[in-house]
């Protein structure tokens, strides 16, 4: 198998964004923009750029595996967590369906929250043709029952910093729940923002994610900072 040549600043960035590596994972800082996995506008993945990385890297003469277990959207930044092998593969798309994966996202937002924390629970339907998703009565066709718990992390005077802890895995769950209470991310024009960030972006960091080793059996945390990924610097909120 012959893969692109990536270019030596193409190494360094990957080497530089790899929060945690062993035989079975790889964890990577995602940026917005990227995309994991591969999608119509034929824009090179996540995915087939680290097989590229890893077979110039490590030498690699056959084809390398690299499967994605879950996606983060375009615009989203932070913990994105790739499959060396099919057996970690199998078993992570398993305890990512079964809720045993547990996720924290930092969100920033133009609008404060009513309160301090909250759980919000929502029905969200997708729009498919729109890329987008509303919340909805319950009962509604098609529509699944979403739920985040948010807690308020800092202020400035314009932007709000929230932690979302993720309990369900929805199309654009976060964006909409938030939007759905008057806390819209900053750049995130599909659901209400006044402007866009630069490059397309929004402020909505996969900040931490913590699960049970598929293969070793040890509970992981990887924790992906914000600084030089996303262009907004929430760390000076937190």
């Amino acid at each position: 198998m012959i893969y692109r040549a990536l270019t030596e600043a193409e190494k360094a960035d990957i080497e530089g964004r790899i929060l945690y590596e062993d035989n079975h994972l790889l964890i990577l800082n995602k940026r917005p923009g990227e995309i994991v996995q591969g999608d119509k506008t034929g824009d090179e993945p996540l995915s087939e750029t680290l097989k590229a990385f890893i077979a110039a890297r490590d030498g690699k003469p056959g084809q390398v595996f690299m499967g994605v277990p879950h996606r983060l959207d375009r615009p989203v930044s932070g913990v994105c967590l790739f499959a060396k092998t099919s057996k970690a593969l199998e078993r992570l798309s398993a305890m990512f369906r079964d809720g045993s994966v547990h996720k924290t996202y930092w969100a920033l937002c133009c609008g404060a929250p009513a309160k301090q924390s909250d759980l919000l629970e929502n029905w969200l339907s997708r729009n498919e043709k729109a890329n987008k998703s509303f919340i909805v009565r319950e009962g509604t066709p098609g529509a699944k029952l979403a739920r985040l718990r948010y807690t308020l992390l800092a202020d400035t005077d314009r932007y709000h910093l929230l932690a979302v802890e993720l309990m369900t895995g929805r199309h654009h769950q976060i964006r909409c729940q938030l939007a759905g209470i008057g806390c819209v991310i900053k750049g995130d024009l599909k659901y209400g923002a006044p402007r866009s960030n630069p490059g397309g972006g929004i402020s909505l960091h996969a900040r931490e994610i913590r699960f049970i080793h598929p293969v070793k059996k040890t509970e992981l945390t990887v924790t992906a900072p914000t600084e030089g990924i996303n262009p907004f610097p929430m760390e000076s909120l937190s």
